[in-house]
């Protein structure tokens, strides 16, 4: 399986499809807020970026999935894929814990060099309550859909990581 992920992680199609995953989630999200009129809070928005990373990972590892490249997109993956788990873990324990003492910020924060809030505030202008239940699905809120989501990018990001020692055998390299 390890030589597999190796081999893998040498082809644009396996780092393309890993953006296309996240590019869907993005318009899933977005189709929450903009059709169903559902109101992103500012962990949602965070939540957001961590998948913009997987999918930039994505996108990094496509170019040059050959070269050492593709260990920068591996470390922004694994990056924006724990992230990510820790910010739906921190929305699933408001949601399920509420307290006065346990809230999340009025707005989204982003770098002065990087006003993602006033780029594209469709995507990014937070309106909503993190502690507030909105929509479920098979009994698990939305934040705990993504610790799900989060946790196995992750996993499959560790397990690529550990994969590229493990070089391909010299017959999958030109067929049988």
């Amino acid at each position: 399986m390890l030589r597999y992920l190796n081999q893998s992680s040498r082809g644009r199609s396996a780092w393309l499809l890993m953006a296309l995953t996240a590019f869907a989630l993005e318009l899933v999200a977005l189709w929450f807020q903009h059709v169903m009129l559902l109101k992103p809070c500012v962990l949602c928005i965070y939540e957001r970026c961590a998948l913009f990373g997987i999918m930039g990972a994505g996108l990094v590892g496509a170019v040059a999935p050959k070269s050492p490249l593709r260990y920068v997109a591996i470390v922004i993956w694994i990056y924006s894929a724990f992230r990510g788990l820790q910010l739906a873990w921190e929305h699933t324990m408001i949601q399920l814990h509420p307290s006065p003492f346990m809230t999340c910020d009025f707005m989204a924060r982003f770098p002065s060099w990087l006003p993602l809030d006033k780029w594209l505030p469709q995507v990014f202008v937070a309106s909503g309550d993190c502690a507030v239940r909105q929509w479920e699905f098979l009994s698990l809120e939305m934040p705990q859909w993504l610790v799900g989501v989060f946790a196995a990018y992750l996993i499959v990001a560790l397990l690529v990581l550990i994969a590229q020692p493990f070089k391909p055998k010299r017959r999958d390299l030109f067929g049988r």
